[in-house]
């Protein structure tokens, strides 16, 4: 019971069923402006957009010391006149474009370019070509076949170098090699210590083997997991339009792997044309400097010759056709991307 101004009697209202429980109402939300929450003072967020660069500040720290450095200072090196004489005396002479017009206008560097282009060509070309074959087969074979096959492949690929360079060595080995072992079985004739490394041509031939042999399975078995990406109807789809094996995969494999079979050729030309120990310890870019690619090539005249500024001209010049191979590849995915 309350009393206005006027002493008259006004009865109060009942109680809401929250407040008999012992409950009390929620206050009605102010009028004014709502005011801003303000952070703590122990916590400071991070600026918007800071955060992801400063987790890759570490991978970005680790690739400047480790690729940028080297790489700057190869580039400085190749702008220098360095021979064995010149790191006797511990001098630097700078000597400009002299590296790089001396290179253009040899004749033997443009051979190992040549040979080099030619050599990463056909390798990869027999690399995508037997890869994807395998590639369809271990899709086509049934579970146990299919495991035989994968661990085959896995064995090949998990191989090191070295020992894989090893054992072709032994297979081709002029007195017990297994190679002119079969040839004389099969009933050949002159192949009683026959050289297999006689000539450049020749011992680039056993590399190409030896680098598609190791190169196969990683086309085979990524090829084998992009075709399982593939739908099931679309194959059905050819089946019913009577299409052969050859127009299904021309026409259903094919352009639904697009991206897979443009990016593991840039990969295998980057592998290919950058192998340097396959080449170098099979036979050392002989005989007589036959079989040297350019990465053997730098190598030789570098520590070889001792002709240090031309080896680094000469691994800029490998760059710089790499970057040119690249561009190329990104101009076919943003081509792509844009037909999409």
């Amino acid at each position: 019971m309350t009393v206005d101004s006027q002493g008259t009697a006004a009865a109060a209202p009942q109680d809401a069923p929250g407040r008999a429980a012992g409950k009390s109402q929620t206050p009605p939300p102010p009028s004014g402006p709502k005011e801003v929450l303000q952070p703590s003072r122990g916590r400071r967020s991070l600026p918007s957009g800071l955060l992801p660069y400063l987790l890759i500040t570490p991978a970005l720290l680790s690739m400047a010391v480790l690729l940028l450095y080297p790489l700057f200072r190869n580039v400085v090196l190749s702008f220098q006149g360095v021979n064995k004489r010149e790191m006797i005396r511990r001098e630097t002479p700078w000597i400009g474009f002299e590296n790089y017009t001396s290179l253009l206008s040899d004749p033997d560097f443009w051979n190992v370019v040549v040979r080099s282009l030619v050599f990463t060509a056909v390798n990869v070309a027999l690399i995508m070509l037997i890869g994807t074959l395998l590639g369809l087969l271990l899709n086509r074979l049934g579970k146990k076949m299919r495991l035989v096959l994968s661990l085959a492949l896995m064995f090949a690929w998990a191989m090191p170098i070295i020992a894989s360079i090893t054992v072709f060595r032994w297979l081709f080995d002029e007195q017990y090699g297994v190679a002119n072992w079969v040839m004389r079985t099969l009933g050949f004739s002159g192949y009683e210590q026959h050289n297999w490394f006689e000539t450049g041509f020749d011992a680039l031939v056993i590399i190409m083997v030896l680098l598609v042999w190791g190169s196969i399975p990683f086309v085979a078995l990524n090829m084998y997991a992009a075709l399982t990406t593939v739908g099931t109807e679309l194959y059905e789809a050819a089946k019913m339009d009577g299409a052969s094996g050859w127009r299904t995969f021309w026409s259903v494999v094919f352009p639904s792997l697009k991206p897979f079979f443009l990016i593991t050729t840039f990969l295998e030309i980057i592998w290919i044309f950058k192998a340097f120990a396959q080449v170098y310890a099979m036979n050392a870019g002989g005989p007589d400097r036959g079989s040297e690619t350019l990465p053997v090539y730098a190598y030789i005249e570098g520590l070889g010759q001792q002709h240090y500024g031309l080896a680094a001209a000469i691994s800029i010049l490998t760059i710089v056709m790499l970057i040119v191979a690249m561009s190329f590849y990104f101009r076919l995915i943003l081509k792509q991307e844009d037909e999409q």
